[in-house]
């Protein structure tokens, strides 16, 4: 069945506004896209009802709560009240056919994807036409490994996938770390219901390690035990015999979502701080405020909240990283890029072109578009700043890349944005809240940053 949500409502091409001085708040952040979806696959894997409180209600989210209701897993959504109430399945889904569409959330796609053999039917799951480019052969592969039965339909290795499913024996597999570690989380996940448990040998390097202990955490919250080897990354597993058990369950801010505010204060030079978000967080998208701390930055951060101070004028350093652990907040720094003293690179993101969009070539072609001066090598860029041009600037279906730029337009007159309804994958009221900033930076009259 596919699933369709209300259209946001912004127009083809937005000019957001540039901030008039220090942007200078406490930012409430939704919750977490990341967290709320590993929470309602548990919830509905576990025994017995649960309640996620501040949980994200955004395009992808509610992929994950349709497809649950479409496999008979009950999934009340209050939305004013940020909850999802779910009733678990026990280990399974009650109907034995379900045809699914995720649109273009990849968590949804890989978490279900390993998830479907635990039921006793026939399922296909599919999504956006980007959605069928993007590779689950690796998980597939995994799978057989392990006793299912999942194959991509058209022989792609990519979407549609159709599961024939009896319950899942489990045992042991293999997968290259270097695609996406949803893989993993997905097979971690489904993994306590697997006759004989999983055990998962990482070949090569794991990318978006972080996200791996996040996945444990959720897990744990709800009763069930992964075990990580976190210190050479070459093992994962779950042992057979766990069960999840419903609970109430707390979803803490997004902290990828919170890298633009966090970015938004070092390039005005101003403060943003966000509560709810501590040092405590699992979300290893948080370790972004290094980066700005990097480029000159200051960083608190207490197990309540996170605050950032950007330098006097927004005067950054250019910095030369390593983000693959944290690739989603790559194009973040991309975009603040042409306001740093000195050139940036960014390395370790070459997964981060297998994404909504192809991030790499995405962020070199726009930001080429603003003037600046951009090298494209195949795990990152080089930025070399220059004066920044007024242009269009294109998003690519990519929320990631409209929340970016409009970063960058609190400094750049000029900027605008083409089809900034994006962001509703995740973040569906991101420019009202970042208009707000702005707005208050207006009425208290502060000088601009230059």
């Amino acid at each position: 069945m596919t699933a369709t949500f209300p259209p946001p409502a912004y127009p083809d091409v937005l000019a957001p506004r540039p901030a008039a001085g220090p942007i200078d708040a406490t930012v409430a952040v939704p919750g977490s896209k990341s967290i709320t979806n590993r929470a309602l696959l548990v919830a509905a894997l576990a025994d017995g009802p649960s309640e996620l409180t501040g949980a994200l209600h955004s395009d992808d989210t509610r992929y994950m709560a349709a497809a649950l209701n479409a496999l008979g897993v009950p999934v009340e959504t209050d939305e004013a009240g940020a909850r999802f109430v779910v009733k678990g399945g026990a280990g399974t889904f009650p109907l034995a056919a379900g045809d699914l569409f995720v649109g273009n959330a990849g968590t949804a796609m890989r978490f279900l994807t390993a998830a479907l053999p635990l039921g006793c039917g026939t399922y296909r799951i599919d999504g956006v036409p980007r959605m069928r480019q993007r590779p689950i052969q690796p998980l597939l592969g995994a799978l057989h490994d392990l006793g299912a039965d999942a194959t991509s339909e058209f022989g792609t290795g990519c979407p549609p996938v159709v599961v024939r499913a009896d319950g899942l024996p489990g045992g042991r597999c293999a997968m290259a770390g270097n695609a996406s570690s949803q893989y993993f989380s997905a097979l971690l996940l489904v993994g306590p219901y697997a006759a004989r448990g999983i055990e998962v040998e990482v070949v090569g390097d794991l990318v978006s390690k972080p996200y791996l202990p996040m996945t444990a955490a959720v897990m744990a919250a709800f009763g069930v035990a992964a075990e990580l080897d976190t210190a050479a990354w070459r093992r994962l597993a779950v042992r057979p015999g766990q069960r999840y058990t419903g609970r109430a369950y707390a979803v803490e801010p997004d902290a990828s979502n919170a890298s633009y505010f966090f970015a938004a204060a070092a390039v005005t030079g101003g403060r943003v701080r966000v509560e709810g978000l501590g040092r405590r967080s699992t979300q290893g998208d948080l370790r972004f405020v290094d980066v700005l701390a990097a480029m000159g930055a200051t960083v608190e951060e207490t197990d309540a909240a996170v605050e950032v101070r950007g330098p006097a004028g927004g005067r950054l350093r250019g910095v030369d990283l390593d983000l693959g652990a944290i690739s989603d907040t790559a194009q973040t720094l991309a975009a603040i890029a042409p306001f740093a003293e000195g050139p940036t690179t960014i390395r370790g993101v070459a997964h981060a072109r297998l994404k909504e969009t192809d991030r790499v070539a995405a962020m070199a072609t726009e930001l080429r578009r603003l003037g600046q001066e951009v090298e494209e090598f195949p795990d990152g860029l080089r930025i070399v700043p220059r004066p920044l041009l007024p242009a269009d600037v294109s998003t690519y279906d990519d929320h990631r890349m409209a929340m970016s730029f409009a970063v960058a337009a609190l400094r750049a007159p000029g900027l605008r944005l083409r089809d900034p309804g994006c962001v509703a994958k995740t973040f569906p009221d991101f420019f009202q809240r970042l208009d707000a900033l702005v707005d208050e930076t207006g009425r208290r009259g502060d000088r601009g940053v230059g």
